[in-house]
């Protein structure tokens, strides 16, 4: 297969399972823990598309969110309950992408939980607003890119490529699977 790739004198592919996918979610969600959240059916005004906050990533690799009753994305999750998510994490590294399904709660106990006071801005009632509603998003699958050392030694490496002319790519990417 002819790609960027073949130039590149060290291995940048790395397909994660498990333990080892869930840990790749968890600490590029820590690094950026906003994303596009994106439903499959884009019937309300949103059109299937709206940025929201991840409250918490447990040990199972299942993302939690809160939302209001009254949301498209709640209409559309009734409807559809296959999402996927679009993080990024900087401007040159932590792309993540996830594959999965939703389901919504009322579970009172994991609302308080997720629970901080600026969500307020949202819910006006605060934590017993009854508009609250819990996403849990099981992923199945996905796909990220990343750097191997961090930004610093990325850049370095596109630099002193660039002089010498080799690629000296410090990326790293592959699949996941929960």
């Amino acid at each position: 297969m002819d790609s960027i790739n073949k130039n590149q004198p060290e291995n940048n592919r790395a397909d994660l399972r498990g333990t080892e996918a869930i840990q790749r979610i968890q600490s590029m969600v820590e690094a950026s823990p906003n994303c596009f959240f994106c439903t499959a059916d884009p019937s309300g005004a949103s059109r299937g598309e709206r940025p929201m906050n991840v409250r918490k990533v447990d040990d199972a690799g299942i993302l939690w969110f809160l939302s209001g009753s009254d949301s498209h994305k709640n209409r559309e999750l009734a409807v559809d309950p296959r999402v996927k998510l679009y993080f990024q994490g900087s401007a040159h590294s932590d792309f993540l992408q996830l594959d999965g399904h939703a389901t919504v709660s009322t579970d009172k106990v994991k609302i308080r939980e997720l629970w901080e006071p600026i969500l307020k801005t949202w819910f006006t009632g605060g934590i017993d607003d009854p508009r609250i509603t819990v996403i849990r998003f099981a992923p199945t699958d996905g796909y990220y890119w990343d750097t191997k050392h961090g930004s610093t030694i990325a850049g370095i490496k596109m630099l002193i490529g660039a002089a010498i002319g080799q690629t000296m790519d410090d990326s790293i990417e592959g699949t996941l699977k929960v």
